[in-house]
């Protein structure tokens, strides 16, 4: 078995509870206790929205997918800064933001688009010494982190409110960022340059790479029709198909370099034997082909 699911993650369970889940479905659906998945991209439990799966041997498909671009939707929370710059976390600082700071905020964004350099929040995933951020954290320790380079493609502001009824202001924003980005560190910073303490409210993901809100799939389902919402490689993967015949589909599962088919085109290649079942990713080296990965 091999294939993609756009699955939409609710806000509670984390993303490795998530995919295990995906997994358990199509593990009874193959009659396979052992078939492989993998997500592509954390995201936290407290967020909602399209976390991709990757299906047996399609986990080694992942570093073939040159588009990791995310998009978010969230709130920016002002008056109060927390310990996980979300709003689970306890509260480090409360101040009723300035009266004026919808109208500062804009002017501010432009400073955040763009390569930027971020520092990984305690509460991450990110690794220190070979531990998790997350696990010292809990312990209440803080280590240095090195700060990262991330891209902000866009930010825009979809909404603010001034002032709540606990005294806090709030923006909603679309956020559309590389991978690896902290959108709650982004919200922390954008309350520094305001002057005045954040976090981030709720946080919806919009779009992994090619993989879209609107067709993602909650788990029952998938769960109901395993197949429909299996997602072939080819959709996701922009890499053109070959299909050898008897011979060549032999040869090439045993690692051999075959002639590469008239007509063929791009470096690296989809390869699927007479019957159409994909046996793997080729390489076109002139008028030949190499196998770089063989699905046995």
């Amino acid at each position: 078995m091999i294939g993609f699911v756009n699955l939409f993650k609710p806000a509670g369970p984390s993303s490795a509870n998530a995919v295990s889940r995906v997994r358990r479905i199509y593990g009874l659906y193959a009659g396979d206790r052992k078939l492989a998945a993998g997500h592509l991209g954390t995201l936290d439990p407290q967020a909602s929205g399209v976390l991709p799966v990757a299906i047996g041997k399609a986990t080694r498909l992942i570093p073939l997918l040159v588009d990791q671009r995310k998009s978010y939707v969230c709130t920016l929370v002002l008056g109060r800064s927390t310990t996980t710059q979300d709003a689970h976390g306890d509260t480090l600082e409360s101040a009723t933001p300035p009266a004026d700071w919808p109208q500062r905020l804009e002017p501010l964004l432009s400073q955040f688009v763009g390569r930027i350099a971020q520092t990984p929040p305690m509460f991450s995933a990110a690794r220190y010494q070979g531990r998790r951020l997350y696990e010292l954290a809990r312990q209440g320790k803080s280590v240095e982190r090195r700060a990262r380079a991330v891209t902000i493609y866009g930010l825009t502001i979809l909404g603010a409110d001034a002032s709540t009824g606990s005294g806090e202001g709030v923006a909603r924003m679309r956020v559309a960022c590389s991978e690896g980005t902290y959108v709650r560190t982004l919200c922390h910073d954008l309350g520094a340059a305001l002057g005045t303490p954040a976090h981030m409210g709720a946080l919806v993901r919009e779009a992994s790479g090619p993989f879209v809100l609107y067709e993602a799939r909650m788990l029952d389902e998938i769960a109901s029709d395993p197949d429909g919402a299996l997602i072939a490689p080819e959709h996701i993967i922009p890499l053109p198909t070959i299909v050898l015949d008897v011979r060549g589909s032999a040869d090439f599962r045993a690692g051999r370099v075959v002639p590469l088919p008239e007509g063929a085109t791009g470096r690296h290649v989809f390869v699927r034997d007479e019957s159409r079942a994909l046996v793997g990713v080729g390489e076109a080296l002139g008028t030949l082909l190499a196998p770089r990965k063989v699905f046995l």
